[in-house]
């Protein structure tokens, strides 16, 4: 018997293809009802047809601080919005709006087949590729907005991450100029724009100020790494962390979420590795906030909860991203190193490979340097703006387009 094998790359592009098929049939045969509909009807309308005014789709739980602060102000304002979850225990089941309606659309393809389908006047998302893999473009939405889920560069997500949104929801005004950038380079559309905040931090901030109450008088170092080959799990694994514990500090791990798919023989193998060791502990919760309160130093590579850790405890870290392959990214279109790289070392510390071994005294350093503390303060006013404002902004601007208002604010 013959089986017959499909690799992930050919099965994502044959889904394309298919669905791509699929939603033309779909919205041609649709316009074609439409359309007899309206003869028969002697010229008149053909019937009420239900378009969504604002579609808010989110990949899971993981993104609900995102989506509160804007849910919340859209609820204020009794602004009717469908919000679309691929998490079936997503938090937002446990609301109690009157103008938000919900609903589990399932994960994967099954989603973005949804998605595809989708009519709307605008529609909101996290979710970078539109129109470069599965989710495509529908036909029926008019307008879709992508807000940035960290204080980043713009130019961190996979290659063509953004191109085909019409909208860009920023945290920082400097995130603006490599998009165009990019725009220039690739000779596509230029997008909207808008700097509104980070709807995530702005609740972190309200939820810390109670854990900063509970820190513990253990030296605690929280390993928060980025996934994929250049993060500090697939590259140095066990090197490092032999060195972290053998210092004898409380070591939290925090893996990238997506770890657990893209990476997970490397982390299975390194959770095995330390099953019996005291001081070492995995921390896989939805949110990171416990583990960011808790921890004195943290070391991380080129993931954006540098920004997090350092904008909400304003504590040191380290860095380790000497290495960063930037191909699979849009920052490696971009001439300019990105601004996360170019700030780093004003406000953290560069940790090297041939530094592990006197990691401790490393930490110790690190902790005592008062001049990166201020560096911190000036970094997070540049990089998160409007704070504690970012839900009403993303609100004022999602109805100022649904509204009818065509001149968007840049």
């Amino acid at each position: 018997m013959m089986l017959l094998y499909i690799d992930p790359g050919t099965g994502s592009m044959l889904f394309s293809i298919v669905i791509g098929l699929v939603t033309m049939l779909y919205f041609v045969g649709k316009a074609a009802i439409i359309k007899l509909k309206f003869i028969i009807s002697g010229g008149k309308s053909a019937g009420d047809h239900h378009c969504y005014p604002l579609v808010i789709y989110s990949e899971g739980k993981r993104y609900w601080n995102i989506f509160l602060p804007i849910l919340n102000a859209l609820e204020q304002r009794g602004m009717d919005t469908v919000f679309l979850t691929s998490s079936q225990d997503d938090p937002f089941f446990s609301q109690k709006y009157e103008h938000v309606k919900g609903e589990f659309i399932g994960e994967g393809n099954k989603a973005f087949t949804r998605l595809n389908f989708l009519e709307a006047d605008v529609c909101l998302m996290t979710t970078p590729g539109l129109d470069v893999y599965q989710l495509k473009r529908s036909k029926g939405v008019k307008h879709y907005a992508h807000i940035l889920h960290a204080v980043d560069d713009a130019t961190s997500y996979r290659l063509f991450g953004l191109d085909y949104f019409d909208s860009v929801l920023l945290s920082g005004e400097y995130q603006k100029e490599h998009i165009r950038l990019l725009e220039k380079q690739r000779g596509i559309k230029e997008k909207e724009l808008v700097v509104v905040g980070c709807p995530y931090l702005d609740i972190l901030q309200e939820k810390a100020k109670d854990l900063l109450q509970k820190k513990s008088d253990q030296f605690t170092v929280l390993v928060a790494p980025s996934w994929g080959a250049s993060g500090i799990l697939s590259r140095y694994g066990a090197s490092l962390l032999d060195q972290l514990v053998a210092t004898d500090f409380s070591i939290i791990v925090r893996p990238h979420p997506q770890s657990r798919q893209s990476e997970k023989e490397i982390l299975e193998a390194l959770e095995r590795r330390y099953k019996d060791t005291p001081n070492l502990q995995w921390d896989h919760a939805v949110e990171n906030l416990v583990s960011l309160s808790r921890a004195d130093i943290m070391i991380s590579d080129f993931s954006g909860v540098i920004f997090d850790y350092a904008f909400l405890f304003n504590r040191p870290f380290l860095y380790v991203n000497a290495s960063f392959d930037s191909r699979p990214y849009d920052a490696y279109d971009v001439p300019e190193q990105p601004w996360k790289f170019r700030i780093l070392p004003q406000i953290g510390v560069e940790l090297k490979e041939k530094e592990f071994f006197r990691i401790r005294e490393v930490l110790l350093e690190t902790v005592g340097n008062q001049t990166l503390r201020e560096n911190r303060n000036a970094a997070k006013a540049k990089a998160w703006q409007n704070q504690g404002e970012s839900g009403d902004r993303v609100a004022d601007f999602l109805m100022q387009f649904i509204d009818g208002n065509t001149e968007l604010r840049q």
